[in-house]
Parts: structure tokens; sequence; C-alpha cells
């Protein structure tokens, strides 16, 4: 049976008599796809996400959930899981996502509340229920940028000495990532992620959550491969969350200007990563789509290499790839 058919047939299993149309909600950058079920009757729109057990697992996604539900933010609600068939009946959450409403005059209050989201997600975190976020997989990640990044989307290959540069910066990343405090972390925590609901935000996308670096969520959210903002804005944010944080007993560092590096270090890692997946949807994937984020994603990068001793090195070596104009880095340390 084709999928759309099977889906058809679930639905109308969990409907019975009930007249209802499917329309495309999204998709992401997996296999899964999500529509949203609207009744002739009116009565409140589902989503039902599709995912095919030969490419997902729905499991994480329904545990996750019940761990962000019992830390008491939005999340979708299931109605219904058929794990074989790779179904899940959820409560809509709307199609306005903070990155197609984000402006001057609202980013304020939007990111006031993901922050507030976020600070109860860390603190309701204990070991052992999720994943770890450990050398193997960071590292797994930073393989993205030389495989796909470089060798694929630059067509070039590294010599000896740049290939030890690359290395010896990964390890001092790791070193730093690994040793920060460690936190659910949902591991895609930004804009298209984050729905404009009541209560808000409706947090959505959460099935690749681990238990790793208090920064990783925050850093997501604030250096956005979508949506980029002035960094004394930026900063300014930052400070609230740190501050929102050591109120709530969160272990983040007492020093601002520590947790501002392990901040900006931890986005190096994930901007490196973001960027080997960019290159790998397009060239693999042939979804070119993030392309035209590439350049921003590169900009955070850039910044924090000019900016910090350590890794400048990363920093020429850029240069050489894909020579630029000078870099604005603005706070140095």
């Amino acid at each position: 049976m084709p999928r759309t058919a099977q889906l058809q047939a679930w639905l109308e299993s969990q409907f019975s008599g009930a007249t209802f149309s499917l329309t495309p909600a999204s998709a992401d950058a997996s296999f899964r796809r999500y529509f949203r079920v609207s009744f002739a009757d009116g009565s409140p729109s589902r989503i039902v996400m599709d995912a095919p057990p030969s490419h997902e697992d729905c499991a994480p996604w329904l545990h996750v959930e019940q761990l962000l539900r019992g830390a008491g933010v939005h999340v979708p609600e299931v109605f219904a899981a058929d794990l074989a068939q790779g179904f899940l009946l959820l409560s809509d959450l709307g199609s306005t996502t903070y990155l197609s409403v984000l402006d001057g005059e609202n980013a304020g209050a939007l990111y006031g509340e993901a922050v507030d989201a976020l600070v109860r997600i860390q603190q309701a975190s204990r070991p052992g229920e999720l994943p770890p976020y450990d050398a193997a997989l960071l590292q797994r990640e930073l393989g993205l940028f030389p495989e796909w990044y470089v060798g694929k989307h630059l067509g070039k290959s590294l010599s000896d000495k740049q290939q030890h540069v690359l290395d010896d910066v990964f390890a001092k990343l790791l070193a730093n990532n690994l040793a920060q405090p460690s936190v659910y972390v949902h591991r895609d925590y930004h804009s298209r992620n984050l729905m404009v609901t009541i209560p808000n935000p409706g947090i959505i996308d959460f099935q690749d959550a681990v238990y790793g670096p208090i920064t990783y969520d925050l850093v997501s959210l604030f250096r956005d491969a979508y949506i980029q903002w002035e960094e004394d804005q930026e900063l300014d944010w930052v400070i609230r969350y740190w501050e929102k944080a050591r109120k709530a007993g969160l272990p983040v560092h007492a020093n601002f200007d520590d947790f501002y590096k392990d901040y900006e270090w931890m986005g190096a890692q994930r901007q490196l990563k973001v960027l080997g997946i960019f290159a790998r949807l397009c060239h693999r994937d042939g979804k070119d789509g993030y392309l035209k984020d590439m350049p921003r994603v590169m900009s955070y990068l850039r910044r924090t290499c000019e900016r910090y001793g350590d890794l400048r090195a990363l920093a020429r070596l850029l240069d050489e790839l894909e020579p630029q104009g000078e870099v604005q880095v603005g706070y140095t340390f």
C-alpha cells in the first residue's frame, strides 16, 4: 500500500465516520513529514507525523515529549501513536513560527519567553534519561565540516598542514564543550522550531535531544542560522539568560566572561556542524534551500575564531579555503 494511502487508512480508523482533509503542514531535513488534519465539522485541527519506520524511529520523540511536558513547557500533545507504521497524531500548535514574526518590536518578549522555557527544561534535567552528548558524537558532528563543506561544497582537499590545524582546533573546542555542565539539550532550539502559541512558545522537532553542554541551546537560539541580530542586542539577551539561570540555581559560571566564552566556543562547534549539514543536504539530498543561510553561519564562526587566540588558526584556514574581506569581530578576548 502506498505510504499516503496507509496514512489515510490509519486516520480513518482514528476518526471513524468523520470527514476530514489532509494538507502539508511542514517538512524537516529528515524523512519525517507533517500533515494538518482539518475537519468538515469545524473540530480543532490535528497534526499527523509520518515517520517511515525504515528511516525514522518515533520512540525517542515520544520519550522527549514526556520529559519536556514534565518540565512544564508547551509541546504537542499525543492523541494516538502507531510505532509499527510510524504515525503519531498530535495537537496542532499552529503555523506561526518565531522566524515568521520576529522583528525589532517583539523580539525581546518572544525571546524572553523562549529563555524562560529553556531554563525550565534545564532545571528538569536528570542524567540517564537522554543519550549523552559525548566526545564521539561531538567529534562526529565536527567531521561533517571537512567531509561535506570543504570536500563536497568547496571541492577542496586539505593538506596535511591544514588537517593538523583543523584537528588541533577541534580538540580545543571539544575540551571546552565537554568541560561544561550537562543539561537536557534540545539540539535545534531556534526560530523555526519555536511556535507562537498560548502558552508561548510551542516547542517542536525535539526528537534528537541529548544530555550535554549547558550553552548549546542558548547559542542555537541567539546565533540562529536563519536570523541574525546585532551583537550588542545578542549580548543583552545572553546576559538576561545568565541572570535567570543563576537565579534558578543552574550550574553556569559565576563570571559572565567565562560563561560567554563557553557560549561562543559551543557555538563554533555547532556552526561547523551546521555548515557540514547544510552542504550534505544540498549535495547528497538535493535540498539546496539551505545554501542561502550558509554565509550567516560562516559569519558567526569567523567572528568567534578571530576573537580568541586559540581559534585564530582556524580563522586563517577559513581564509585559505575561502578568501574574505576583513571580519568585524567587535569584542575581543
